[in-house]
């Protein structure tokens, strides 16, 4: 996993310092807020966001930074039950809502979920979420659509780097503020910017089946991968991770899924014929030059 750098004498990490993942929530919050102004705002032509605010975190954190950097009136939160939803969830949802005074609407997905499926009884759980969240991807989409809007999406970089979560479903959205920040900083952050603390306390679910979580999902607790993410994106090998006293299962549930989860962090592989491909090796001006930097 990248070069292995070596361990400076006296500076071996502890498994139990959480320190290291420390942010400036000040600092941070303002620098979040500036990005999504520019991307939605100079580098699109959007004065309006869409948030699905599912009652998690993540979702409350970005809604909460939609509403300081383009104002409560161009935040549209929309909530999108499937019929066995944990109603927690909803009341969640609604907490960030009329905290924030941002608009809302909520789309139940039951019914879209239910007919594409009902020709597939015997769908497990995972196709089942898939379906979800791809589902409500539409609904945002649209929703953005109708109200001349970009989706902002939700996910933490945990998650990415985990590969837990659909791929063209929740990774969607073409703006994202919370993408490079592991699940713990996430939390942090929301705790500075005044999310509730029953949104920020709970187990985090992404509620498509009854009682699950994501930590049974993956098989690590969130604050323990994170750690493990922190040093082997460092490069340091899992070995050297397990000779620190990381736990070795943990070590292991997480360089794996890193491994077998590349994939789903790129855009479609496409197979180059040109030397223009689209993505791969040609990107015109305005896909890399700031805006001042173009002609008028």
């Amino acid at each position: 996993m990248g070069v292995r750098l070596p361990v400076v004498r006296g500076t071996q990490p502890d498994p139990a310092d959480h320190s290291v993942l420390a942010v400036n929530a000040a600092l941070l919050t303002d620098w979040l807020v500036a990005f999504l102004r520019d991307e939605v705002t100079v580098r699109r032509p959007f004065r309006t966001v869409v948030v699905g605010v599912s009652g998690g975190v993540d979702s409350a954190v970005t809604a909460h930074l939609c509403a300081r950097a383009l104002d409560p009136a161009n935040v549209l939160g929309v909530r999108m039950p499937y019929r066995t939803s944990s109603p927690d969830s909803l009341e969640h949802a609604q907490l960030v809502i009329e905290g924030l005074g941002i608009r809302s609407v909520t789309v139940d997905i039951s019914d879209a979920v239910d007919g594409l499926l009902r020709s597939e009884p015997d769908a497990s759980p995972l196709r089942r979420g898939n379906v979800m969240a791809r589902m409500r991807m539409i609904v945002l989409f649209d929703q953005a659509a109708k109200h001349h809007a970009i989706p902002v999406g939700t996910g933490n970089k945990t998650e990415r780097m985990l590969g837990y979560y659909t791929w063209h479903g929740d990774d969607a959205p073409p703006v994202n503020p919370l993408g490079d920040l592991l699940k713990t900083q996430v939390r942090a952050l929301a705790r500075h910017l005044g999310v509730p603390e029953a949104v920020v306390a709970k187990p985090p679910s992404a509620d498509l089946v009854r009682g699950q979580t994501d930590e049974a999902d993956i098989g690590v607790a969130y604050e323990n991968a994170d750690m493990i993410l922190h040093y082997l994106l460092q490069g340091y090998s899992a070995a050297r991770l397990v000779e620190w006293g990381f736990c070795p299962a943990d070590v292991h549930v997480v360089e794996r899924r890193v491994n077998q989860t590349h994939w789903k962090r790129h855009l479609p592989a496409t197979a180059m014929i040109s030397s223009t491909a689209i993505g791969e090796s040609y990107l015109r001006p305005t896909d890399y030059a700031p805006p001042a930097a173009l002609p008028g």
